[in-house]
């Protein structure tokens, strides 16, 4: 819901250094698996209740997520670099929610599995539009210039981001933060399926 209106924002001084960083040979592919183990380093800070170190390195994860795309667009695009992109996102979304349950199954052990389900049924609701999407050979820069196509929701990443930093804040309250963001997340997957009936569903012609 936020994305759209943060681009304009975040993203001329993002291409600036991602056009820095290109000029010196530094690849989207790179700052991607930067990213990644940026993500993968606040996980386990989280599990070793280092909250503070988590909060940096999840910035610090989500600043070389802006700038592959950066790089990406100041190099070229490419479609391998976009499917390490969104893999590397999703392995980063589940490892935030994964540390709080390892560094307390008891108390977070259901809220963590209910936010990782909400986590993938939206992914899977996000990915299936994409492919239709590609099929029907549609186009959309609202989230800047994406080698898949990227549906709004009431929840993305900033949100998602936002989300990560409030568990952070805020661990003793992880179970039920997590249990009202999953409980949105499956309300923006099912407002992608209907939008995806609207778009994708037969036409006057075929129902007849």
């Amino acid at each position: 819901m936020l994305d759209r209106h943060l681009r304009p924002l975040i993203d001329p001084p993002l291409n600036r250094l991602g056009g820095q960083l290109a000029r010196r040979g530094v690849s989207a592919n790179l700052v991607s698996l930067v990213g990644l183990a940026f993500g993968l380093a606040a996980a386990g800070a989280i599990w070793a209740g280092a909250y503070l170190l988590a909060i940096g390195c999840v910035l610090a994860s989500r600043l070389a997520d802006g700038l592959d795309g950066a790089v990406a667009r100041a190099r070229g695009v490419t479609d391998f670099g976009g499917y390490l992109d969104i893999v590397c996102d999703y392995v980063f979304y589940a490892a935030i929610p994964f540390a709080f349950v390892l560094a307390d199954p008891a108390t977070n052990g259901a809220a963590g599995a209910f936010v990782l389900l909400s986590f993938y049924v939206n992914g899977g609701s996000f990915l299936g539009f994409a492919v239709l999407a590609e099929k029907k050979q549609m186009h959309s820069r609202a989230h800047g210039v994406k080698s898949l196509y990227f549906t709004g929701g009431l929840l993305e990443g900033t949100e998602t981001i936002l989300f990560f930093l409030a568990l952070c804040l805020l661990p003793q309250h992880f179970a039920p933060l997590a249990w009202g963001f999953g409980a949105l997340c499956l309300v923006t997957a099912c407002a992608r399926v209907m939008l995806a009936a609207k778009v994708f569903g037969p036409d006057d012609s075929q129902k007849k």
